[in-house]
């Protein structure tokens, strides 16, 4: 009975065994087979790890670009005023309320006048009785009924009685507080009732149809201001509006500390959107710089030592080459480019995306070309990149 216990165990282990180095033969064969396919598919004479790393990159075009001198600014309405009586009175009558826009000429305030407007009566018949005294004077005294001497009484008289009435209009019209200007009143600074001595404020009047731009530049840019040239104004209020305003005039004298000169500009405000007393980014518009080299701001990699771009090097860089760092300096932005003013010349091919996985020396695959609009930053890609997607 041990016996046949022990054979059957040695039958059963010798199975295992045929089993378990069939199965390690044939994945052996497995793996062999798949190194193999592998390796047919490698270039045997580049390791995998030095396969050209794909990127995208773009072709160094030189453009003309806008150039402009920008500064804050400060807006200042052409025409504002703070509205006040020119003589004392009380407060009978008050015609706008805050925030109305007015018309030019338009009745605001009216003070107490009666005294005047009876003295302007009185005045009146005054010089209607004159008139008729001139008038009888003169069909006497040409008949002698009435000495020369009584005419040119009467009528200096009647001259006198007439300017009476025209200074007790002006009186009457100090008691009127009118507006100068056509524009939008500010807060009301005044009560019905209440008593104002002259120069009182009343309220603000501010014509908002067109205002004014003042900034600063600095000294050594004074040959390229010119009056008439075009100021762009933007703001934070607006973030997605541009305004255009014009130079009307350049500060003759520099400034003592800053050494800055101020230009003021006049800026059309139509809309009334524009506020006087706003800060505002006012760019003005030079000449446009020739020949300019633009580079996507995506291309610039900055370092310690300064900002680089990877170039790419060979007989054939649209297609792909070896990596090279170069140093650039750069200048300002425009759009979603970098102005790129020494380091690289027209025609250079520069890597602006998969930087980060090439190293110096290394060969890149240009997978795409990538072209981006100064202004707008759009991209275009050619025939490869319709390609590869």
């Amino acid at each position: 009975m041990a016996d046949a216990i022990k054979n059957g165990w040695q039958r059963l282990t010798g199975r295992q065994s045929r089993t378990i180095l069939v199965t390690v033969v044939l994945l052996a064969l497995v793996l062999g087979g798949l190194f193999l396919w592998r390796a047919a598919r490698t270039d045997p004479g580049q390791p995998p790890e030095q396969q050209p790393v794909p990127v995208a990159a773009t072709i160094v075009t030189p453009r003309d670009v806008p150039a402009s001198l920008e500064a804050v600014g400060t807006l200042s309405a052409v025409r504002s005023v703070t509205l006040s009586p020119e003589v004392a009175g009380r407060v009978t009558a008050i015609r706008f309320e805050a925030g109305d826009y007015v018309q030019s000429g338009e009745l605001l305030v009216q003070l107490f006048d009666a005294p005047e407007r009876a003295d302007r009566q009185a005045a009146i018949a005054r010089a209607e009785f004159t008139r008729t005294q001139v008038a009888r004077s003169e069909e006497l005294a040409p008949t002698g009924a009435e000495p020369r001497e009584l005419l040119d009484q009467r009528r200096a008289e009647r001259d006198q009685a007439i300017a009476a009435v025209q200074q007790i209009e002006a009186r009457l019209a100090q008691k009127r507080i009118r507006a100068p200007f056509a524009g939008r009143i500010g807060l009301r600074r005044v009560d019905l009732g209440e008593y104002l001595n002259p120069g009182d404020p009343v309220a603000t009047l501010t014509s908002l149809d067109r205002l004014y731009v003042e900034f600063a530049l600095p000294q050594q840019e004074l040959a390229r201001l010119d009056s008439g040239a075009a100021v762009t104004v933007t703001s934070d209020a607006f973030p997605e509006r541009t305004f255009t305003a014009r130079v009307n005039a350049i500060e003759p004298v520099i400034g003592e500390e800053t050494r800055n000169v101020t230009v003021q500009a006049i800026l059309p405000n139509p809309d009334g959107a524009l506020r006087s007393g706003m800060y505002v980014t006012a760019a003005l518009e030079l000449p446009p710089q020739r020949n300019a080299l633009l580079v996507p701001a995506t291309a610039i990699q900055t370092t310690a030592s300064g900002n680089n771009v990877i170039a790419i090097r060979g007989d054939t860089p649209r297609e792909g080459g070896t990596a090279e760092i170069v140093s650039v300096e750069t200048g300002r932005r425009i759009g979603n480019s970098v102005l790129v003013t020494s380091g690289l010349q027209a025609g250079d091919i520069v890597v602006t995306e998969g930087q980060l996985r090439v190293q110096p020396g290394a060969q890149v695959r240009v997978a795409r070309i990538v072209q981006r609009d100064q202004a707008s930053g759009a991209k275009a890609t050619d025939a490869a990149a319709r390609e590869e997607r």
